[in-house]
């Protein structure tokens, strides 16, 4: 992790799983929903990411690490329905690597339009 850059404790209580990793795939942050949903690899803080993923997940991820695009789309597991939001973060303007947010999404979750 570049000198200086500290990630803050406010992730840790929120209700959904953060997880930050550098520009190599290396796993620098886990907030505690993130821990307990990879509880059964242990604790993968230091680890490659691409280790834990399949091919076409790793081609993905490095591809968002090269263009500094986006990726988000949502997946049901364990009878709940989540959203899955992969971004750059950066330092200096650099991508500097990559944070995912893997957020619950409620049955009865409203949807607004607004113009």
């Amino acid at each position: 992790m570049p000198e200086g850059v500290v990630l803050p404790d406010w992730a840790w209580g929120m209700e959904c799983a953060v997880t930050v990793c550098d520009r190599e795939g290396k796993i620098l942050y886990m907030n505690e929903r993130s821990r307990k949903t990879f509880a059964r690899h242990g604790d993968i803080i230091g680890h490659d990411l691409f280790g834990y993923h399949p091919q076409h997940a790793q081609e993905k991820i490095r591809h968002m690490l090269a263009t500094g695009e986006t990726n988000a789309y949502t997946i049901s597991k364990q009878g709940q329905r989540k959203l899955i939001f992969q971004t750059p973060w950066r330092l200096e303007g650099e991508i500097a690597g990559l944070v995912e947010l893997s957020i619950v999404l409620p049955e009865d979750m409203p949807h607004y339009d607004r113009g």
